[in-house]
């Protein structure tokens, strides 16, 4: 008998079988079917389907067995599985189980110095493990900075700090290299056990210590009409905001909105309209928010100069702005506006 690669109720099979008796119509069937699925699965693993397509052009989804679920793949799932679907369910599974977390590093210092004294400026490096991590921000915080952040958390979080070790204040050879490195250890510690604590790295104290500076000098700049310098120091607070606000994103929307301004004033007006849709996409679920209508003011003004869509924009902003006027008068204020107020003296 020539081999077929058919399903069973085909006209070639059923010719076939009529020409036969029952025994051999039974045993011709089993035959068939055994050389059917056999075929399916060589057919499979060599990257093809059954009807000739290339794997790479429709890849059919992992074959499942009887009572197994998605979140566990018995040995027969792995077996019909092609290469490709092993290496994306491996790589899945991989991230799955290591969620991202923080990892602090302090690998360098330098001496300054103020009026008659000088001090140790230590560098602090942070990284996001769990997936790769493009944007290893980095800040610089004097050793008084760490004693007024445990000093200020000790008050609201003392139980929950108990066992948390901060490094003892030093009088006298604080700026020899030995002492220097046992306090880099010492405050790169600190920083992994603060972040243990959920309730401690999700406060805004914890926060405002590795943000605060920045946001000062960046606001300060962007009043004082330096964009780009601005524009530099809010590029590195988005990306200090994307590893420690990710339970509270709409945090990243003032400075968010401050880099549209300095786009906008440097005439970068792609990057403008792409950070300020980024930002819309955080704001929008916040309505009420004080920054939802002026950055919809301006990205529609955005659209419009680059061709983009600028209509649907301007239905959010009619529906945004009746909404906050509703029972009584507010004034409106353009996003630079707002932004220059933020973090006024």
């Amino acid at each position: 008998m020539s081999l077929m690669i058919c399903e069973y109720g085909s006209p070639a099979v059923t010719a076939e079988l009529r020409n036969m008796d029952t025994e051999q119509a039974s045993k011709s069937l089993v035959d068939v079917q055994q050389t059917s699925s056999d075929s399916s699965v060589v057919l499979t693993e060599a990257g093809h389907s059954s009807d000739g397509h290339s794997a790479e052009v429709e890849e059919e989804p992992a074959h499942q067995c009887k009572g197994s679920s998605d979140s566990s793949l018995t040995p027969c799932q792995h077996y019909l599985m092609t290469t490709r679907e092993l290496q994306m369910y491996w790589k899945k599974e991989k991230h799955s189980s290591k969620p991202d977390k923080l990892l602090f590093e302090i690998p360098s210092t330098r001496i300054a110095e103020d009026f008659l004294s000088k001090f140790v400026i230590y560098q602090i490096v942070i990284i996001r493990t769990g997936s790769f991590d493009g944007n290893k921000v980095f800040i610089e915080r004097r050793y008084s900075d760490f004693e007024k952040l445990h000093r200020t958390l000790l008050k609201e979080f003392k139980e929950e700090m108990e066992d948390v070790l901060f490094p003892k204040k030093v009088l006298i050879g604080n700026l020899t290299s030995e002492m220097i490195s046992k306090r880099m250890l010492g405050l790169k510690n600190y920083l992994d056990e603060l972040y243990a604590i959920k309730c401690v790295r999700w406060s805004k104290i914890y926060i405002d210590f590795f943000l605060d500076p920045e946001l000062d000098e960046g606001y300060s700049c962007l009043r004082g009409g330096q964009y780009k310098k601005a524009m530099e120091i809010f590029q590195q607070i988005v990306c200090l905001q994307e590893k420690l606000t990710q339970h509270c994103s709409i945090l990243m929307v003032p400075p968010l909105c401050a880099l549209v301004v300095c786009h906008k004033d440097l005439d970068n007006l792609e990057k403008a309209y792409d950070v300020g849709m980024n930002a819309l996409t955080l704001v929008e679920k916040h309505p009420g928010h004080k920054y939802y209508t002026p950055l919809l003011d301006t990205l529609i003004s955005l659209a419009y100069k680059l061709g983009k869509d600028f209509l649907s924009l301007r239905e959010k902003f009619e529906r945004g702005k009746n909404r906050m006027m509703k029972g009584h008068e507010i004034e409106m204020v353009t996003l630079k506006e707002l932004a220059v107020k933020e973090r006024h003296p």
